[in-house]
């Protein structure tokens, strides 16, 4: 079936091309959707592997950071976006779970300090409360400048 394209369009997301075709043997017109092929990095492990990028691992964690917070789960999605597209513009062929971790931590400081510090206290493994603590100081002295 041969046809052309009469109309494209990105959606909102910037994830997904729609485009109007027309049939060039019968005139009729529909519809197609193309998702657009993510190309993310090989995720380097804190013992030196290497493994696929997930996604909903970084999703997995944040839900446990906000559990029980007033976070709605599109939040949470929006903050796992903000975190992949941050990977994906850094056009890096691999990228350290450290740096993820970063990114996330970063951005769950925007969102709510209660999650970050959850987030924090498992991704940084701290060895003890003074560590904890410390930790919380450094926000609260971010949040006073």
């Amino acid at each position: 079936m041969e046809n052309k394209v009469v109309d494209s369009r990105l959606s909102k997301e910037g994830d997904m091309i729609r485009r109007r075709r027309e049939c060039l043997g019968c005139s009729e017109r529909f519809t197609t959707y193309e998702r657009i092929e993510e190309i993310l990095p090989l995720l380097i492990k804190k013992d030196g592997r290497r493994e696929p990028f997930d996604r909903q691992k970084i999703l997995i964690g944040i839900q446990k950071a906000c559990e029980k917070r007033p976070i709605s789960i599109e939040e949470q999605e929006d903050l796992v976006d903000k975190v992949v597209k941050s990977v994906q513009d850094s056009g890096e062929k691999e990228i350290s779970s450290q740096a993820i971790g970063e990114e996330v931590m970063k951005e769950l400081h925007k969102l709510d300090e209660i999650a970050y510090v959850r987030f924090a206290s498992v991704y940084r493994s701290f060895k003890d409360i003074n560590e904890f603590i410390s930790e919380v100081r450094d926000m609260l002295k971010d949040k006073r400048r």
